[in-house]
């Protein structure tokens, strides 16, 4: 069955799938691709701060340099720019004592200062994806869509003091609230092409699910009479994102048995052994949700901060968050490295699946996607929330300044160890808060905004 969402996209609809298609010009009628192409906003936070060093270019401009972690992405460096004096001070003590991983992925959409708690009193505020789904969330499928490697959690005592809750979610709805994240890709999927009364399609399904079938096999039928009224090119393109949905599946269901039941959609079944694998599953939905124009919105938490993960693949055995305090360490060093490096392979994949496919007018889905990339650490070994280490790939279709490196703080890249404890101690910051960058991001998705946490103004320079 073909049919049309109040926001006028087309779905394909059978047994439970709602499968929505991109904008197609020989549906212009239906999909409404008359209308211009819409911008979708992204954030991918990496854990427990980054070797500085070897991360941040020495350059500032244009023709900055690629530091080892960078490498991967030098393939994308037209695609994305590199913002340096960005701080987040709500993430310091400021009196509440130890907590800096539960207070850095805290405040990191925010900009707040979280409540120091383990218990039901949990106290944050409304962080920017969710400010912008309250305003456009309507428009798309879903308001907006949460991920994770490591599930969510919203109590019990994490770090130091502080509720897991703080630790374990980007998003939050209210000061109170946060909104959990999925971290299962199949449950994801299902979520993306399940009809949108979810509950009440777990039957059809389970009973796909048990019969081994693809979402696009119930809905085949239905597509082969929507391609008589395609022209060539649409064809083409609806073949390409059919293809896509189909590997996506195939990949996420090869560790799933057919007789699994759906009727525990929290279950682990679904999650790669491999965390690479796991991080990239999660990253295709992100480029699926977007590419179908399900939501516009999305948080990607690919380890809470303070996360101890080891790193064996890469030749780094010991846990992640042991290794951040380096206390110097060359060896240390190095190995954590490794591990940045081994987070930035993992978004310069991201960033070519969303260059591999074109809008309606020939663009590309990153041309009008603005994704954050980056952590609420600078300095793991110091617990440092200043001149935080932060990408943002994407948007040249809407003005995005991409393939070069800018500094808010307008002074410098490198400080002497002086100057950082004299930025620290006056509490001052090094730029300006990274909550005046989401101000910024919040405008160009067409919301209005006047503060966010603890922004002093609007950066509109990216």
């Amino acid at each position: 069955m073909i049919a049309e969402s109040s926001t006028r996209r087309v779905f394909l609809r059978n047994l439970g799938v709602s499968l929505a298609l991109p904008n197609l010009e020989s549906l212009a009628g239906k999909t409404g691709s008359g209308a211009s192409i819409p911008l979708r906003l992204g954030f991918a936070y990496v854990p427990n701060g980054v070797i500085m060093e070897n991360w941040r270019p020495s350059k500032l401009g244009r023709q900055f340099d690629f530091p080892t972690s960078l490498q991967p992405l030098e393939e994308s460096r037209r695609d994305f720019q590199i913002l340096s004096g960005l701080d987040h001070t709500k993430a310091n003590a400021n009196g509440d004592g130890g907590g800096d991983h539960a207070r850095a992925s805290a405040t990191f959409l925010t900009g707040c200062q979280a409540r120091k708690t383990s218990g039901k009193d949990i106290k944050l505020g409304v962080s920017v994806d969710q400010v912008a789904a309250q305003a456009i969330g309507h428009a798309t499928k879903l308001p907006s869509l949460e991920l994770s490697c490591d599930g969510s959690r919203r109590s019990g005592k994490c770090d130091s003091g502080y509720s897991c809750a703080y630790q374990y979610n980007l998003s939050w709805k209210s000061e109170s609230i946060p909104v959990p994240a999925e971290s299962n890709p199949r449950s994801v999927f299902e979520r993306l092409f399940g009809q949108a009364e979810f509950s009440q399609d777990r039957k059809a399904a389970s009973r796909r699910i048990k019969t081994a079938g693809s979402v696009l096999d119930f809905v085949l039928e239905d597509a082969r009479k929507m391609k008589s009224r395609l022209g060539y090119e649409d064809r083409q393109k609806l073949e390409e994102y059919f293809s896509s949905v189909r590997e996506v599946e195939t990949r996420i269901r090869s560790k799933d048995g057919a007789s699994e039941s759906f009727a525990d959609v929290e279950s682990p079944e679904g999650i790669p052994n491999a965390y690479r694998d796991h991080v990239r599953s999660m990253f295709d939905m992100m480029t699926l949700a977007f590419r179908a124009d399900l939501t516009r919105i999305s948080t990607f938490l690919l380890a809470h901060d303070g996360s101890n993960r080891s790193f064996r693949e890469i030749g780094v055995p010991e846990g992640h968050h042991s290794l951040s305090h380096h206390r110097d360490d060359p060896v240390k060093i190095r190995k954590l490295s490794r591990i940045d490096r081994f987070y930035c392979e993992q978004f310069a994949y991201f960033l070519k699946r969303l260059s591999g496919f074109r809008e309606k007018d020939g663009s590309r889905l990153l041309d009008h996607c603005m994704i954050v990339y980056g952590g609420g650490i600078s300095d793991g070994n110091r617990h440092r929330h200043v001149d935080l280490p932060v990408l943002l790939a994407g948007g040249k279709a809407h003005g995005l300044k991409t393939g070069r490196h800018f500094d808010y703080s307008g002074k410098k890249t490198k400080f002497s160890p002086t100057e950082i404890e004299e930025i620290e101690r006056t509490k001052d910051g090094f730029g300006i808060p990274m909550a005046n960058l989401h101000l910024g991001l919040l405008e160009k998705m067409g919301v209005k905004a006047n503060s966010l946490g603890d922004s002093t103004g609007i950066a509109r320079d990216f």
